[in-house]
């Protein structure tokens, strides 16, 4: 799988990533709790804020973002999140 050169571009493929194993376990992006941002330079956050905004609606979880190196020099971001199941009743 190739990752984009641009931050945006690797926000938007980690976060439809992030909705399909959602999708899997019966879950959507409203149900994130928790969401971890780890970026090697923190600049590089604010160009990804709008699709996290959209991504994640008036009500966004807690949050933190972390500047840290990521284990392939490419990457430019990455996203861990929490999310509790909706209720099956």
């Amino acid at each position: 799988m190739a990752i984009p050169d641009d931050v945006v571009a690797q926000c938007r493929l980690a976060l439809a990533h992030i909705a399909a194993a959602l999708r899997q376990a019966g879950a959507t992006l409203r149900d994130v709790v928790r969401v971890r941002y780890i970026l090697p330079d923190r600049e590089d956050f604010a160009p990804c804020w709008p699709l996290l905004r959209e991504a994640f609606g008036d009500s966004p979880p807690a949050a933190t973002m972390i500047e840290a190196g990521l284990i392939d020099p490419a990457m430019k971001i990455e996203i861990e999140v929490t999310a509790r199941l909706p209720d099956p009743g």
